[in-house]
């Protein structure tokens, strides 16, 4: 059965190294005063039948207590027991600060709260203002190096709202400073920016606003000419890449567009007339709702599975002039040989799906075919070529 009395040093020690010194979020609050000192243990001591029931456990507690070499931590106190007669027991361990936190932990503890230290000493000879801040970001301030510390009291004094304006993070003209180092510590700078004047930074936005920088591209899609005359309309590129916030601001220069779900069916697609097809994005359909498509015969191909008709949905809702290309009953059976399982499939049936593919999408989600998702890749190859060829024709 466990004791429920009579904590020994080891047993504080260990309780003290896991909620206090191993815990980022304690060790945070601690150094920020959100969680203020003392730390106070209960220590246990026995009542008077407890102590006679276990008596060696009983000597063991004080004995240890007795020869613990940090006595300033243990606070004692006088017990009368009946047969043990006047005790004096440990009743409780207190830490009054964090040099004392520190000095119960032992010199691992120094040497890491000296790293914090020395990181983060330039930044509060800059302005000791900062310090919550710092404290925030203590699991960057280990990882880094002094010169990192340095560095970013360097840093500081030469950011100034709007400095990038048109410009991207990594194009700012910092002196003595890369600007990777930047794009790495954002956050942290934001809250010490914050810090020191007053909020300036989340007010407007977040960093890259208040600097007035231009967001970096992101959701890149593949852009692939299917025919000749095309390709020579986008300066002979066979294949390109474009993040989809400049594909949703260019307008691509063919009658006909075919956004595909996955890369290797769109690397997989035959020549077809004035024809570009998009792909690679999976999920990333955002940029359909460009105004230039709305002038383009444009076809959507995706995963027969729950997934992929919840995309098309999506695609749908954007662009109602869409037409969904091998996403049919037809392709289905055709396949069904060749499904496996969706993993995890979606839930809620989609809002703007034909009556044919929410039927789809329930026997898919049922158990209704030999199993729940046809992929892209696994249809014939001559099957995909005489629907593509079909849809051009219509």
């Amino acid at each position: 059965m466990k004791r429920t009395w009579g904590m020994l040093p080891e047993d504080v020690h260990q309780l003290v190294l896991k909620r206090e010194w191993a815990s980022f979020a304690s060790l945070k609050a601690r150094l920020s005063g959100h969680k203020p000192f003392p730390i106070r243990i209960g220590l246990k001591p026995p009542t008077g039948k407890s102590a006679i029931t276990d008596i060696p456990h009983f000597q063991k507690f004080v004995h240890q207590w007795r020869s613990y070499s940090q006595q300033k931590f243990v606070q004692w106190e006088k017990r009368n027991y009946r047969i043990l007669s006047e005790q004096q027991v440990p009743k409780f361990f207190v830490l009054e600060n964090m040099e004392e936190l520190i000095e119960c932990v032992g010199e691992k503890a120094r040497q890491r709260s000296k790293v914090w230290q020395t990181n983060m000493a330039p930044l509060l000879e800059l302005n000791d203002t900062c310090y919550s801040a710092l404290i925030k970001h203590l699991d960057s301030f280990e990882q880094m190096s002094a010169v990192d510390g340095q560095l970013l009291a360097e840093l500081i004094p030469q950011l100034s709202q709007g400095m990038g304006l048109g410009l991207y993070l990594r194009a700012l003209p910092f002196v003595g400073v890369d600007t990777k180092f930047l794009e790495t510590h954002q956050a942290l700078l934001a809250d010490v920016l914050d810090a020191i004047n007053d909020s300036v930074v989340s007010t407007n936005g977040g960093l890259l606003k208040w600097l007035g920088c231009i967001e970096n591209p992101r959701g890149w899609l593949t852009i692939r000419p299917l025919c000749e005359k095309v390709k020579r309309k986008m300066g002979g590129f066979p294949v390109l890449q474009l993040s989809s916030d400049v594909l949703r601001s260019q307008e691509i220069p063919a009658a006909n567009i075919l956004v595909v779900e996955n890369m290797q069916s769109g690397l997989a697609l035959p020549r077809l007339e004035d024809t570009v097809a998009i792909f690679g994005g999976g999920k990333n359909i955002s940029w359909m709702d460009a105004l230039w498509l709305k002038d383009k015969r444009v076809a959507y191909w995706g995963d027969l599975d729950t997934w992929g008709l919840s995309i098309l949905s999506e695609v749908r809702s954007m662009l109602t002039t869409i037409m969904p290309l091998m996403m049919d009953m037809e392709t289905l059976r055709l396949h069904e040989d060749r499904m496996v399982v969706e993993p995890i499939p979606c839930e809620t049936c989609p809002a703007s799906l034909t009556e044919k593919e929410e039927e789809i999408f329930t026997g898919l989600q049922s158990g209704a075919y030999k199993n729940s998702r046809l992929e892209q890749e696994r249809l014939s190859a001559d099957y995909i070529a005489r629907k593509l060829n079909s849809w051009l024709a219509d």
